[in-house]
């Protein structure tokens, strides 16, 4: 199966094949327009999801079109590339084939690997998986939607003091940046958007844990003193932040932490990713975590027509102690950085090495709060909270997005409301009963894996 285009992408042309349309991929497309040379980026889904703003659609602050945007509208003005709708099985690196779900191929003069990450349950998918919620892309936000608003609803009808406050009790485990962000966005929306909703209960009384297993929040890049400011801007939400806490297990009656059980009506996942299954039926090297080892300029060792980026790749820098991060702003870098090397190839100059520039990270902490550090630069707080704001409304693609998405911010700030609270296929369980079949994630749907595709959301 090739690709059908004529003009621009004559079969003639070397062809590049790229694995996943998120950030890594896009920008490697798009780095190649106007060149000699034929796209084809191959995704299961038809959009570009832009996933640092998919905790927002979770709490009720966007809705999913607001930061998912046409993989063929991106790439709708590039004459040399084409967009397919199809899952890749696998990828055979010494014939040079891309596998699909139907049994057919794709043949390559280069690839690039870019298929994104899914959740990792450290070897606790049977068991811990069936009873938490995660967030890799918008089915499992919407999801997280429902379960939650579900929440304050059924609680509305029960007069049980006990059945009401394990159902307005709400754990996160995981304290990196996007549990930090799901932990005060919940705090935001029980204690201003949803307080004078309901008649029977206070919902600015829920309850709202985050267990993180290491000694601070954000443990990953962040300075230590911004990780304190981020627990202390936690703690004014009333956010329960529990700091070297292990998880000794999960299940229908909430989470075992030693010998005390938090009973929670909902418990969310955010404690790792792993690449996606993709790369385990791929025949070279990686780690425990799925990620393909790959050289300096992010080529699969022997195979230098063929790269990995984002979260399908472990690059350790020259000089560096530890690999690259799982960032979007790594992916993207790298993405360019592949798709310039390929150009090089072709032109018969040497490889250079991929060299990431760190241009910061960020977090939110709920309304009017966060925490940025772009190298020397620390900032907390409203300042930090603005330059969140800015930051992300530039990097979203599409013109409408950024409108609308600007629109929302300033009508939920203003009047402390939320336009996106919609339960939808809603299922009448009833949340008093903590059997298994009726707390435990649809089987239909793995966690984090996007109705178990192998590799559902790119990155």
């Amino acid at each position: 199966m090739e690709p059908s285009d004529t003009g621009p992408n004559e079969p003639s042309l070397p062809h590049v094949v790229i694995i996943g349309g998120g950030f890594g991929g896009l920008s490697a497309a798009r780095s190649l327009e106007g060149e000699p040379v034929r796209v084809t980026v191959v995704d299961r889904s038809n959009h570009h999801l832009f996933q640092p703003l998919l905790y927002q659609v979770a709490m009720t602050g966007l809705s999913p079109a607001d930061i998912a945007y046409p993989i063929r509208s991106v790439l709708r003005r590039q004459p040399n590339a084409t967009t397919l709708l199809a899952e890749v099985t696998g990828v055979d690196l010494d014939r040079k084939i891309v596998q699909l779900f139907d049994g057919t191929t794709l043949s390559y003069d280069f690839v690039i690997i870019a298929a994104g990450a899914r959740t990792n349950y450290f070897g606790h998918e049977d068991d811990w998986g069936r009873y938490t919620l995660s967030l890799k892309n918008i089915e499992d936000a919407l999801e997280i939607r429902h379960r939650i608003l579900l929440a304050f609803e059924t609680a509305e009808r029960h007069a049980d003091p006990e059945v009401r406050r394990r159902l307005l009790t709400f754990v996160i485990i995981g304290g990196g940046p996007t549990g930090v962000e799901i932990a005060g966005a919940i705090r935001d929306l029980a204690g201003a958007v949803l307080a004078r909703d309901f008649r029977n209960i206070d919902p600015s009384l829920a309850r709202v844990i985050l267990i993180e297993m290491q000694d601070r929040i954000l443990p990953s890049g962040f300075d230590p003193e911004l990780s304190e400011k981020a627990r202390l801007q936690l703690q004014e939400l009333a956010v329960e932040v529990r700091l070297n806490t292990r998880v000794d297990d999960i299940d229908a009656e909430g989470v075992h932490v030693g010998n005390e059980l938090l009973a929670a009506g909902t418990v969310l996942w955010t404690a790792g990713v792993t690449a996606r299954g993709l790369t385990q039926r791929i025949a070279t090297g990686r780690d425990r975590a799925g990620r393909i080892t790959v050289e300096q300029d992010c080529s699969i060792p022997g195979h230098p027509e063929a790269f990995a980026i984002g979260d399908n790749a472990l690059l350790v820098p020259e000089g560096e102690a530890q690999p690259l991060p799982g960032l979007a702003s790594v992916a993207i870098q790298q993405g360019r950085h592949t798709a310039h090397g390929i150009l090089r190839r072709l032109r018969r100059e040497p490889r250079e090495p991929f060299r990431y520039v760190d241009k910061g990270i960020m977090a939110t902490i709920g309304r009017s709060r966060a925490v940025v550090q772009m190298r020397r630069l620390k900032l907390s707080g409203v300042l930090a909270w603005l330059i969140w704001l800015f930051v992300h409304i530039v990097l979203l693609i599409g013109f409408r997005n950024r409108i609308v998405v600007l629109l929302n911010w300033f009508w939920a700030y203003v009047t402390f409301r939320s336009g996106a609270r919609l339960i939808t296929g809603w299922r009448s369980w009833d949340w008093t009963d903590t059997t298994k079949a009726s707390r435990e994630r649809s089987p239909a749907r793995q966690p984090g894996d996007g109705k178990g595709a192998p590799n559902a959301h790119p990155s």
